[in-house]
């Protein structure tokens, strides 16, 4: 680690990094008191507390309270959206790439618990307008799964008869439903 010679500290973080790690720790300590308490009767005030700063300085990171509900909801369609990246890039049967797909869906809500519990219980305490964000996000994810269903039933690999929209809707009810039931230090595992 490197010292600064003037003050024998080690040299201050840029501020940029600074302040990408703290809306970091805002983000998540909402969620996670969004999820503990609830949206509605969570406050600024306490995200505020929580952090250790004024609510007037939460303010220079947020605009309201249902900012921060949008953006830690944002937050998990990116997050994910890189593994649709990957499993788009993988060479390999729709089926398999399905199966990836469904197990990296499943051990990212099985490490992001809090936030999964949050998106799909105040999903609808946005605004008509970021809700359409949401969706529009949403449906990339749903686009894959149904694409891969409809190309394993080109292949002859599913039944074609199958309605490939409520297929889908069956594997995120499963995959998504994982937020009441899992446990970090339960009996059974996500690769489980």
């Amino acid at each position: 680690m490197a010292i600064d010679t003037d003050t024998g500290q080690p040299p201050a973080e840029p501020p940029r990094r600074a302040l990408k790690r703290r809306e970091r720790e805002i983000l998540d300590t909402a969620a996670e008191i969004f999820h503990r308490k609830g949206y509605a009767d969570t406050s600024v005030q306490d995200v505020a507390d929580a952090v250790g700063i004024l609510k007037g300085s939460l303010y220079y990171y947020i605009e309201s309270k249902e900012d921060l509900l949008f953006r830690v909801l944002l937050e998990v369609h990116e997050d994910a959206r890189s593994l649709v990246d990957e499993v788009k890039a993988m060479d390999a049967p729709p089926l398999e790439r399905l199966r990836a797909y469904i197990r990296g869906h499943i051990e990212y809500d099985a490490r992001n618990l809090a936030k999964i519990a949050v998106y799909y219980h105040d999903y609808d305490r946005l605004s008509p307008e970021r809700r359409k964000v949401i969706r529009r996000q949403r449906a990339l994810y749903e686009d894959l799964v149904i694409s891969l269903i409809t190309e394993a039933q080109e292949r002859g690999e599913v039944d074609p008869d199958l309605d490939a929209r409520l297929v889908s809707n069956a594997v995120f009810g499963v995959a998504n439903w994982i937020y009441t039931w899992f446990r970090p230090d339960g009996a059974v595992d996500p690769e489980h």
